[in-house]
């Protein structure tokens, strides 16, 4: 079980909107796939569909690690049933309640709050992480329970800066509590093509974080809020640009896992 988690300093660069969309090439691929929303704003969960049921959220799970029983609490998201794929994409439900733990002074034991959870399962090949927009308990909490962490950046200067910062926590993070984990890449999220500014900072980017920076890069995309409004998979929206958006997903899905084999050698191993 590879367990991933998707990060950025910065807020409002599409965090979700990638979480969401490598959850959606997955699915599509045929991956058993869990996404655990962290952030306490739920995004992920409302874009996934997932109804409210009597399930813990994950939130209370973290309270009482040892006795959560993951499998009991996960959520279905709507993408299943609705007809977009056969496959398995469950969600540990987001809340509000996870934001007790967003304090930047969580000692070793709380660090392995989600380690703990995710130990309770071995139903899934790959777990995303949905991250808060900061480093504070609950990002450092999912570094500690990830394999790798994908950063998310718009190419402008405040979120390439950021990125940069993010970059030396990890390492200092690795150093002190996480030997095993290591960057997976960084995702050039909301590209414009016809932007000066954008087509400059992906050459610094380029320049700054080397083979870091995956491929390939996901352009802005007018009707993501409508996708994700309508609680949609990606690669069952009609139209040519989800279409595109789709495959573009495929492609970063298969960057992302490089070195893990690809979905179909994975399966048929």
């Amino acid at each position: 079980m590879q367990v991933v988690s998707i990060s950025s300093l910065k807020g409002g660069v599409g965090k979700t909107s990638v979480t969401t969309g490598l959850a959606s090439a997955a699915l599509a691929a045929g991956i058993p796939t869990l996404v655990v929303d962290l952030d306490p704003h739920a995004d992920a969960t409302t874009a996934l569909g997932v109804q409210p049921g009597s399930q813990q959220d994950i939130g209370r799970m973290l309270k009482s690690p040892r006795r959560a029983r993951l499998q009991d609490n996960v959520a279905g998201s709507s993408w299943v049933s609705n007809g977009s794929s056969n496959g398995t994409l469950d969600v540990a439900v987001g809340s509000a309640f996870t934001g007790i733990y967003d304090r930047p002074d969580l000692g070793r034991r709380d660090l392995r709050r989600l380690s703990t959870v995710l130990a309770g399962t071995t139903n899934y090949e790959l777990v995303l992480v949905d991250c808060p927009p900061s480093l504070n308990g609950l990002t450092r909490m999912a570094w500690s329970a990830s394999d790798r962490v994908v950063l998310v950046a718009e190419p402008g200067l405040f979120s390439v800066a950021g990125t940069e910062r993010t970059m030396r926590a990890i390492q200092l993070f690795r150093q002190e509590f996480a030997p095993n984990l290591a960057p997976a890449g960084i995702v050039a999220n909301r590209v414009r093509s016809g932007s000066a500014e954008h087509t400059f900072r992906l050459a610094e980017m380029e320049s700054m974080f080397a083979e870091l920076l995956l491929t390939p890069h996901i352009p802005e995309q007018a009707n993501w809020q409508q996708i994700q409004g309508a609680a949609h998979s990606v690669h069952h929206w009609p139209g040519d640009s989800a279409k595109n958006a789709a495959k573009l997903f495929d492609a970063l899905l298969e960057s992302l896992l490089e070195g893990q084999g690809s979905p179909r050698e994975r399966r048929q191993g």
